[in-house]
């Protein structure tokens, strides 16, 4: 489709979002390009910053971590309250900014009218196994480093509803009812708003996890959705 065409069809639709020049906006719902646009705001903690304000999304810029080849600059720690209420489990965790804003716009457009719809309330918390941690993709000596490396990921374990029910990907990805339905939409829904979203269906080494990423490669690079 030609930028015209596309300019006509984003237009037309009510959704500006939905055009790759159009600004960042994460109030909106999520667009055909939104990923991408979080992806590159790369380092820059004021731009993205000044988006999760804009937001109502409350946090904290965290200082910068070296170590060796791998480190941040951009990370923050999400608090409670404000537009966000979901709650990580463990709280004490942080993440590139880019992560956050996608984390946050997946739980406004995907995780909590995905609750709603199948389970008939609300997720109360996120379940996961971390972010930032200094090693190579799967662990292994040599390769290049993992998104985790620099905090750009974030490995999704199970959620938790307000009743207290656990759906998790270990125990529920295969179940055939509401559970492994909900799975399933929140990992396509991911899609949308990080670069890369890896489930059990990729391989074993995600068994366990649903691992978001925001690694900037840009319009042309490649992206998964597993």
């Amino acid at each position: 489709m030609s930028f015209a065409g596309l300019a006509v069809f984003a237009l037309s639709r009510g959704r500006p979002q939905d055009l790759p020049w159009a600004p960042l906006d994460l109030s909106q719902p999520a667009g055909l390009f939104t990923g991408r646009k979080i992806a590159a705001l790369g380092d820059d903690i004021a731009a993205c910053g000044a988006q999760l304000n804009r937001a109502g999304v409350r946090h904290t810029v965290l200082p910068a971590v070296r170590d060796g080849q791998c480190g941040y600059a951009n990370a923050v720690r999400l608090s409670p309250g404000g537009a966000r209420q979901v709650a990580l489990a463990p709280t004490a965790v942080g993440l590139s900014c880019p992560v956050a804003a996608g984390l946050s716009l997946w739980e406004w457009d995907v995780v909590q009218p995905a609750a709603r719809r199948y389970f008939g309330q609300r997720v109360a918390s996120l379940d996961h196994y971390g972010s930032y941690s200094c090693r190579r993709i799967y662990g292994r000596n040599t390769g290049d480093l993992s998104e985790h490396a620099s905090a750009n990921a974030l490995d999704v374990a199970g959620f938790r509803l307000e009743d207290g029910t656990r759906i998790t990907v270990l125990g529920d990805w295969k179940d055939t009812g509401d559970k492994g339905k909900f799975l399933r939409a929140v990992r396509t829904g991911a899609c949308n708003v990080f670069a890369t979203v890896l489930s059990p269906d990729y391989n074993a080494a995600h068994r366990d996890h649903l691992h978001l990423d925001q690694a900037d490669r840009g319009t042309a690079g490649w992206r998964a959705c597993r």
